[in-house]
């Protein structure tokens, strides 16, 4: 499986946990803020993500930066993924 398609699935196991409506259609261009998550549901992705791919990317970060479309998002774990190989 793809990581996108890992991200997305968490997503949607996060949605339900966290009883958000996910945006049916999440692309590359998706705004994170817009896509059903709320604060919570994110804290609780990037948690079920670091669980799943063994990385939290957000924790290697110098600078607090938040990514804002989904395409960001799948790129760090991309980037923090290749890093830690």
């Amino acid at each position: 499986m793809n990581l996108e398609q890992q991200i997305k699935d968490a997503m949607a196991q996060v949605a339900l946990i966290a009883d958000c409506t996910l945006q049916s259609d999440i692309n590359s261009d998706t705004v994170l803020l817009q896509s059903g998550l709320d604060s919570l549901g994110f804290a609780m992705l990037v948690a079920q993500l670091e669980e799943d791919l063994g990385i939290d990317p957000f924790s290697q970060l110098q600078l607090a930066v938040y990514p804002r479309t989904f395409a960001e998002f799948v790129s760090m774990y991309q980037q923090a993924l290749a890093k830690g190989h």
